[in-house]
């Protein structure tokens, strides 16, 4: 086999599906052939060499491998294993049984099986094996999936037909999840009617094969994923090499066949046929004869704390009150830990029925059970569920209930099913599709869903929607951004599912459509016509004055996340501010992060370290160079109004929320308010959606509803008296958060001034002063640490303090048989009674703990860490070496046990004296140490799996859990609770995007009514899809007015106080109080505040709020306070005084 290869390889076409990339970023690419998969190994960027081009295919086939050629060989594959794996991502490879040759196997069928199977050994050993999941990188993707969901992602291939703007965002939100392997098919080539949705391709692409035109920008997202192309015709044997297959552009005839052999082979093939034509969109999955769905909702099995189980037929079960339990009737349990009637402990699933908040009865007679005596937890079951699917062909006659998206749409879906058939007899018949704005070309199609109907015997639909369909003809030649988004997020989410087993599947059609986004006004079918632009696809939809209207807008964007990330993909297509009069603000405060690469797509691993806004923004103009668009650094806040003044914000047309927190999200909203601005507001958690439109004067703002605030857990339970792994977890944070970074800054900062430290300690006088007092002088007396054996002692004697030393107090204080006041056993459900550890250098779980404590004490300290510290048998032989104290339980010490504690500190009379002897013992301390000394505080950092700071908080977790008796967690759970992960996946944020664009068209092109609008909330994993119509404002009426909180009330001039009362008076209303900010300017209850009423408002609010207006601002808002003549409180708007 003759092999030549350049020492500075750059591009390597083979017939095999596999792509090669470094982990850099690429310099150029090239792509050669026409149908050929392609392989990409990336060269250096720093090498200075053209690329060479080795075609593998072309070389001659070899004789029998003798002994000598087998030598031979092996030096030449050893020499070029070694290249390619220095070349290769670090974190995926191929084994020799993942490497498949998925294309062209009609050319190839001269070679010999024999011949094919050596190529694929050889290319296997080549690119190395597989690696364990990247956490950090898929943290937030770990947290929706879990390890087994992505370790199957990780081995699946998957086929993507058809690159226009749909199947580019499925493409791309498989690559984000990690698949093994995406093939991209696609014959056709890159017009200037692609770019209006495909933003993998630019105008430099038009004329390329759409697939091949893709693949560079593609592989960009994930150097794992495997990425190749067939640019050729498809046949259905090719089929059979991957796990699911996606058609976003297939013939009803050619999908029928393909559906037919997925659907028969063994296994059956995942089939999904997909399309988005204009404002309407379909999906349709066969996931075979049987799919067997693991997990079909992806949340957590519910459980329950049993307080008591009766011996009765059937059983009643009561919970305690802590939470209410979740469980449904016909729900399957466990119990475990049951003491007394033991019987239920044999792991035997039950059905439960008579589901109430905090009870429910067994379908069990326990009458000649033992009798329940204490404890137990019970623990919902989730059985797989089987699904029977039915053909393409046996579906399209007999389609069964659609999977409902608008309710106020009921009778929607049967008719897009006619529609979507008509369109593809039209498209068979005349080989195009329907001209934009033709009446004729309508016509022909609403003709042919009319003959289709009435072969539909008793399923035929007894009126069709003729205008709905003339919709539906004139814009169905159109891929929209914003369509391609949703349902891009949408059949991504159910390839994942197909070859996962993770969630429900979408079974099996769904329809949606939003001819709401149209124009109010008709449009003209001149205004439809192309104009050789990249928004021709889009005018063929919307028409070009609204078109205008996008390029012109002037949009303020808060937030480049993963939601940015997808909003300025989609506005860079659709062409929003991409004239010189229109312009888009994007501001983020945020750098990028290693764990946002999944999902945040338009981040690369070298822009780690980098503003998000600025590199977002830079990547939005690649997409769209006529992008007008701004980066910010600035956090949208009060304190930043200088920048986002007044006159930034009266420019505005509309605001889209791109936040993850609510707090950011009600002071936009309180600005969308107060300027009159419309706002798109959306988020995600996991596999779910949701979007609300916040539209002036038509809906209710952001903040007129709020959701129930989180429960917390007491604080005496999570320090005394946890009963879950998140107790154990939420200690565990608060501890390391103590013990390494608060008290280290209180060090810090006694040192830096120690007069006026103590000078607040003194003015706080209270028990906290005084607790964080003695934890400075412990940090640096009995606990200071100048070598690393000292911190390692240190963390041997803490181990023994939190898990042996103070459950020997609590059981001391409060022992097992101990009775509550009410003669109850205090250690009753939830409370759970502990056992102390006993320490062993053995147990590897004590030694990760302590290695851990001991490097990260160390660090605050400045102590070197020498290379014998993580060695396993060394540190245990420097920890049997620390003497502990033997432990004696002391009397009288108080344990809170009361929920409504907010502080474990207790206060005494005398703590202002203890408080003066700590502020002397504190200084004498501060005479004793070196020069310079300070402390290192360490910041909580989740994201880095190096730093040992998840080791020491799931250590802390595992070994309290291990205390109290609950089921401990890996360090990826712990990452996910303690570091208050917020799940996150691609899809979910690709559908919420789409889906606000979609309605952003409405506000731009206005004239909208709220009925117009809509508000969605979606769950990809069940699937679910619910929208309605935005919630309208509350309306005040009082006399002949009325108002709602879109109201603002102006004032011209720079009026006295007596002015402004008057001028509410002509109104019908009495102030009674005037308030600016927090500080009251006047009441007419306090006689001295009548000596203003001659004052400028303006000079008193200077005067008595100290308020300054600044001089970007024209004026000065107060509250106001009145009453009608019947003395009845009306709440009026904010009134605004213009005095400039």
């Amino acid at each position: 086999m003759e092999v030549w290869m350049s020492m500075k390889p750059q591009l390597v076409t083979v017939n095999q599906s596999m792509a090669l990339l470094s982990p850099v970023k690429p310099l150029q690419r090239k792509i050669v052939g026409k149908s050929t998969p392609t392989i990409y190994v990336e060269r250096h960027r720093r090498d200075p060499h053209p690329p060479h081009v080795l075609d593998l295919t072309r070389l001659p086939l070899p004789p029998p491998p003798s002994a000598s050629f087998l030598l031979a060989a092996s030096a030449v594959l050893g020499l070029l294993g070694g290249l390619l794996l220095y070349m290769l991502p670090r974190k995926r490879g191929v084994d020799a049984g993942e490497v498949q040759d998925l294309h062209h196997k009609a050319p190839r069928a001269a070679a010999s099986a024999q011949d094919k199977n050596k190529e694929k050994e050889e290319v296997a050993e080549m690119a190395g094996r597989a690696p364990e999941i990247d956490e950090d990188l898929h943290s937030r993707q770990l947290a929706v999936y879990g390890r087994e969901t992505m370790k199957r992602l990780f081995g699946s291939n998957v086929l993507v037909s058809g690159l226009q703007g749909l199947g580019a965002e499925i493409a791309k939100n498989l690559v984000l999840a990690g698949v093994k392997s995406v093939t991209l098919h696609d014959d056709g080539k890159v017009e200037l009617w692609d770019l209006s949705s495909n933003f993998f391709l630019s105008e430099k692409d038009v004329g390329q094969n759409r697939a091949q035109a893709c693949v560079p920008k593609l592989q960009e997202l994930n150097n794992a994923v495997i990425i190749s192309t067939i640019t050729g015709d498809l046949t259905k044997e090719q089929l059979s090499n991957f796990q699911a297959v996606v058609f976003t552009d297939i013939s009803m005839e050619k999908a029928v066949e393909f559906d037919d052999y997925c659907h028969s082979h063994q296994p059956p093939i995942a089939f999904i046929k997909s399309e988005v034509r204009g404002l309407f969109g379909s999906v349709f999955c066969d996931f075979g004869p049987e799919f067997t769905v693991l997990d079909v909702d992806g949340e957590e099995p519910h459980t329950g704390i049993v307080a008591s189980i009766s011996n009765d037929n059937p059983a009643l079960v009561s919970c305690v009150d802590d939470e209410r339990l979740e469980f449904q009737d016909g729900d399957l349990v466990v119990f475990s830990e049951v003491h007394g009637m033991t019987e239920l402990n044999d792991g035997k699933p039950r059905k439960i029925k008579n589901a109430r908040p905090y009870s429910f009865t067994l379908e069990e007679d326990t009458t000649s059970y033992g009798t329940y005596n204490r404890g137990g937890i019970v623990t919902q079951v989730k059985p797989p569920k089987v699904l029977k699917f039915k053909t393409l062909k046996e579906a399209i006659k007999e389609p069964g209930e659609f999977l409902m998206s608008d309710f106020s749409k009921f009778d929607r879906p049967p008719l897009l099913h006619l529609a979507f058939q008509a369109l593809d007899k039209f498209r068979t018949e005349l080989t195009r599709f329907p001209i934009a704005g033709s009446a004729d070309d309508a016509q022909k199609l609403i003709d042919l869903a009319i003959s289709i109907n009435e072969t539909l015997g008793d399923s035929k639909l007894e009126e069709i929607d003729k205008k709905l369909l003339q919709h539906f003809a004139s814009g169905s030649r159109a891929v929209l951004n914003p369509m391609a988004a949703m349902f891009g997020g949408i059949v991504g989410q159910e390839v994942v599912k197909a070859c996962s087993g993770k969630f429900h599947p979408l079974y099996q059609f769904f329809y949606f459509d939003s001819v709401e986004s149209l124009p109010v006004e008709p449009l003209e079918p001149s205004d439809l016509k192309p104009e050789n632009s990249s928004y021709d696809a889009q005018i063929s939809v919307f028409g070009a004055k609204l078109q205008k209207k996008l390029e012109q807008s002037k949009i303020f964007m808060v937030g480049s996340g993963a939601l940015g990330c997808e909003f300025l993909k989609n506005l860079a297509l659709m062409g929003i501010s991409c004239s010189q009069n229109g312009k888009l603000t994007v501001t983020d405060d945020d750098v990028i992060e290693k764990s946002n690469l999944s999902r945040q797509f338009l981040f690369r691993d070298w822009n780690i370290g980098q503003p998000k806004s600025t590199v977002a923004a830079t990547a939005a103009m690649a997409i769209n160079p006529k992008l007008h668009v701004e980066a910010l650094q600035n956090r949208a806040s009060p304190e930043t109004e200088n920048v986002f003044n007044d006159a930034f914000w009266e420019s505005l047309d509309a605001v889209v929320n791109a936040l993850d927190n609510v707090t950011a999200r009600m002071y936009i909203d309180s600005r969308c308010v107060y300027f009159q601005k419309p706002l798109l507001e959306s988020g995600t958690l996991g596999a779910k959606c949701n979007t609300q439109m916040v539209i002036p004067h038509l809906t209710e703002n952001y903040g007129a509803s709020r959701d129930p605030p989180e429960k917390q857990a007491p604080m005496c339970t999570v320090h005394s008296f946890p009963h879950n792994i998140d107790h154990c977890l939420t200690w565990a944070r608060s501890e390391f958060e103590g013990l390494l970074e608060k008290t280290p800054t209180e060090v810090n900062a006694f040192l830096s001034n120690p007069s006026g430290y103590a000078t607040a300690a003194r003015t706080a006088g209270d028990a906290q002063a005084r607790d964080q007092l003695e934890r400075v002088i412990e940090c640096l007396e009995t606990d200071k640490c100048e070598t690393f054996q000292d911190c390692i002692t240190w963390a041997r004697l803490k181990f023994e303090d939190y898990f042996s030393n103070r459950v020997k107090q609590l059981t001391f204080t409060f022992p097992e048989d101990a009775m509550t006041s009410s003669g109850a056993p205090f250690w009753s459900a939830p409370k759970r009674f502990p056992r102390p550890l006993e320490f062993s250098s053995s147990d590897s779980s004590h030694l990760n703990f302590l290695l851990a404590a001991s490097i990260l004490r160390a660090e605050t300290f400045g102590i070197p860490i020498p290379d014998w510290a993580k060695n396993p048998t060394k540190l245990a032989e420097t920890v049997d070496k620390v003497i502990v104290p033997e432990f004696q339980p002391k009397q009288g010490v108080k344990i809170e046990t009361d929920e409504k504690a907010t502080s474990l500190s207790s206060a005494s009379v005398d703590d202002a004296a203890v408080i003066e002897e700590l502020i002397a013992k504190l200084e004498a301390i501060s005479k004793t140490l070196p020069q310079g000394f300070h402390m290192n505080p360490i910041q909580f950092e989740k994201d880095d799996d190096t730093n040992f700071h998840m080791d020491l908080i799931a250590g802390f977790a595992n070994m309290r859990a291990r205390n109290y008796s609950i089921p401990e967690v890996d360090k990826l759970k712990a990452k996910f609770i303690a570091g208050r992960i917020i799940p996150a996946i691609a899809t979910s944020t690709a559908m919420a995007t789409g889906l606000v664009c979609l309605e952003l068209y409405k506000v731009l092109a206005g004239g909208h009514k709220v009925e117009d609008y809509r508000n969605t909330f979606a769950n990809l994993a069940i699937p679910l899809f619910s929208m309605a119509e935005p919630v309208p404002p509350k309306t005040i009426k009082h006399q002949d007015m009325s108002w709602t909180v879109w109201d603002r009330w102006t004032v011209t001039g720079n009026i006295t106080l007596w002015e402004l009362l008057e001028w509410l008076k002509e109104k019908g209303l009495n102030a009674y109080s005037i308030s600016c900010g927090t500080s009251l300017l006047y009441n007419s209850m306090f006689p001295r505040h009548k000596e203003r009423l001659d004052k400028k408002v303006v000079d008193v609010a200077r005067e008595v709020a100290k308020v300054e207006v600044p001089p970007y601002r024209r004026h000065l808002d107060v509250v106001v306070a009145c009453e009608d003549d019947d003395d009845n409180d009306v709440d009026i708007p904010l009134v605004s005084i213009y005095f400039r």
